[in-house]
């Protein structure tokens, strides 16, 4: 009985700290508004192509792929090295033309056709079991595709969310990315899915970075473990400047 008590203080503690970094994320940055999902299997193509590279590269990859293969079924009708060859600049090219050759070849047995729009009829738990049993989508592209595609209330987990969440302390530190996501749902605030995963990674992109994180103008610094954890060094570094 003390057990669960405690768990359920630290659960009740977690959801509290996370409301409150929620709060000011959107107070730094605005609150983001959802854009127009576009096609559904064009965002599934699109994170799958993100796995494991940046943003940039990714966007190459796909722009180069869309070029060459201006539809997904010529995808499917193209030559492997063909497809191998417009995604390079992503990484893992062999690895993710497999994979997308495999999914889009599963979803014109099961629809008849390329379209993910059978997924809208579906609730999220469904989704899930039915697309996350595909090799190559993980809980991160599975995710994506929930919050942006479907505008449904999921919370990807990637490599800045992972680090920033170590770093803040919502995340164990020994916890890795596909865990997180499981760990995260009971702890997003109501309907802000969107707004805290956007502003996270804005957040690490502009201040909290892997290397040399800008803890001394961080407005989260009150809430980071890492901060605390390092403040004798930084105040060190702070009097060396001076000198």
């Amino acid at each position: 009985m003390r057990r669960l008590k405690g768990e359920w203080q630290e659960l009740k503690h977690l959801k509290a700290t996370l409301a409150k970094i929620t709060l000011l994320l959107e107070k730094h940055y605005g609150i983001p508004r959802r854009t127009d999902p576009g096609n559904l299997l064009d965002i599934l193509i699109e994170t799958i192509l993100s796995q494991n590279t940046n943003d940039q590269n990714r966007d190459k990859a796909y722009q180069r792929l869309k070029t060459r293969f201006p539809h997904w079924e010529d995808v499917l009708e193209a030559n492997m090295n063909g497809i191998v060859s417009a995604i390079r600049q992503g990484g893992l090219a062999r690895q993710k033309a497999k994979r997308i050759r495999e999914i889009l070849h599963w979803i014109k047995r099961q629809q008849g056709k390329l379209s993910l729009s059978f997924l809208r009829k579906m609730d999220s738990e469904e989704i899930k079991k039915t697309i996350g049993a595909l090799k190559g989508i993980g809980p991160k592209t599975l995710y994506c595709l929930l919050l942006f595609g479907l505008r449904r209330e999921a919370f990807p987990v990637d490599t800045h969310i992972l680090r920033i969440g170590k770093r803040l302390g919502f995340i164990p530190q020994w916890m890795d990315a596909e865990k997180a996501h499981l760990w995260m749902s009971p702890l997003i605030p109501k309907e802000k899915s969107l707004s805290l995963h956007l502003n996270l990674i804005r957040f690490g992109r502009s201040l909290c970075k892997a290397k040399n994180p800008s803890c001394d103008i961080c407005f989260l610094s009150g809430q980071c473990l890492y901060f605390n954890h390092n403040l004798p060094l930084l105040r060190l570094r702070r009097k060396e400047v001076k000198r």
